[in-house]
């Protein structure tokens, strides 16, 4: 036996809030991180995995991308970080990832996976996993 659901009277108006997850999965990319001197010496391969929670505009995004948060402006400003040079952590590089999304001001948090894929022969990769979320949410 199925359950049907209710009816909503067309005179009723349901007040919703929407959360979006914006996400790039598994996005490699030459980085210049390490404290170790070879590392200082040549770029190595990261995967950087992050997600996104975004608030949802108040009317409709109408099918137009200035509406929504734009993962490849996210990927272009990763890019950008990553060729201002060196970094020794991988936390500090998670740190200015996290900085230029929140600039968006529809983030509310951010899910950050930083790996070097290869700093120690014996695993597939070590690095770091932050979240941070804005202090009003």
């Amino acid at each position: 036996m199925t359950k049907s659901l209710p009816k909503v009277r067309s005179s009723q108006t349901l007040t919703t809030r929407t959360i979006r997850q914006i996400i790039i999965r598994n996005l490699i990319l030459p980085a210049c991180v390490g404290v170790y001197r070879h590392e200082k010496l040549a770029s190595q391969q990261i995967r950087i995995n992050l997600e996104l929670t975004i608030t949802d505009p108040q009317g409709s995004i109408n099918d137009e991308i200035k509406n929504v948060v734009n993962y490849e402006d996210i990927v272009l400003s990763i890019k950008e970080v990553l060729a201002q040079g060196h970094l020794n952590l991988v936390e500090t590089l998670a740190e200015l990832i996290m900085d230029l999304c929140f600039v968006d001001e529809r983030v509310e948090g951010i899910r950050l996976k930083i790996e070097k894929l290869h700093a120690i022969p014996e695993a597939e990769s070590v690095g770091v996993t932050i979240e941070k979320f804005r202090s009003e949410h």
